[in-house]
């Protein structure tokens, strides 16, 4: 028997309401993609709700340590898609029907991102003056 791969529902409420909801799966055969369904309800849904909806879906465990997304929305949707960009890299959307699927990278947590080698950030990238060698004269003065 083949492992169905894992599901999750993700909403978003305003009171009772429901304004936004996300259905998410990891499958099994699918190395490493999360795939997701995005949508809000019909009519005004207050701003940041349906970017809080992606926040949520990308903040999933499962979702984190997934390397790649496949999401669809509804067509027009900037504040979702926005927020995808935001939270992804290498991006790409196209139109299906009424509807916008975005493939795109999940990037590595921070804490994953090995930190560069001191040696090979040179001081003046982090900011820093690196101080005169000793016995350099200070350069003359016009006068």
């Amino acid at each position: 028997m083949t492992n169905p791969g894992m599901h999750h529902h993700v909403e978003i409420k305003e009171g009772d309401d429901t304004v936004a909801a996300a259905d998410v799966t990891i499958p099994a055969e699918t190395e490493g993609t999360a795939q997701a369904s995005l949508h809000s309800s019909p009519g005004h849904v207050t701003p940041g709700r349906r970017a809080s909806l992606v926040d949520a879906v990308m903040d999933l465990p499962e979702v984190k340590e997934s390397s790649r997304l496949e999401a669809a929305l509804p067509l027009g949707d900037s504040e979702t898609l926005g927020r995808l960009r935001e939270r992804s890299e290498n991006s790409t959307t196209r139109p299906a029907g009424s509807s916008a699927l975005v493939d795109a990278d999940i990037p590595a947590p921070a804490g994953d991102v090995p930190a560069p080698p001191a040696g090979d950030v040179p001081p003046a990238a982090l900011g820093e003056v690196p101080p005169a060698p000793a016995g350099d004269a200070a350069p003359p003065s016009a006068e």
